[in-house]
C-alpha cells in the first residue's frame, strides 16, 4: 500500500480507498486495483456510463482465494492413517504396565 505512492498520485490512490472500502474489500490488493481504475479512467475519454437501477445493489468482491477454493475439483484420496506408527509405540503388558527396556513379552 505505502509503495503505491510511488506510481500513482495521491488522488487516485484516496480514490481506490473509498472504492475499495465501499465495495467491503478491505485488502491491498483491491484498494491498488481501484485505484489504478481511478488512474485509468483519468486517462481515457469520458464514456457514457447507464445509471445504475433504482433497488440495484452494488456489485461484489470475489476474492482470488475463495474463487479458488470454491472452484477446487473433490478430494477423494482417502483420510491419513497412523496405523503404521503404531509398530513404533512402546508394547504394553497385559497386566497394563510397560515393559522395561530388555524385557521380552
Amino acid at each position: 500500500m505505502l509503495l503505491l505512492g510511488r506510481h500513482l498520485p495521491h488522488e487516485h490512490i484516496v480514490a481506490g480507498l473509498a472504492t475499495a472500502l465501499r465495495a467491503g474489500a478491505l485488502t491491498a490488493d483491491a484498494v491498488a486495483l481501484e485505484a489504478r481504475k481511478a488512474a485509468q479512467t483519468e486517462d481515457e475519454p469520458a464514456v457514457d456510463v447507464p445509471a445504475p437501477r433504482p433497488g440495484a445493489g452494488s456489485g461484489t468482491v470475489t476474492f482470488l482465494h475463495e474463487w479458488k477454493l470454491n472452484h477446487l475439483p473433490p478430494d477423494t484420496r482417502p483420510l491419513p492413517s497412523v496405523t503404521h506408527y503404531d509398530q513404533l509405540l512402546r508394547h504394553r503388558r497385559a497386566g497394563g504396565g510397560d515393559l522395561r527396556e530388555g524385557e521380552v513379552p
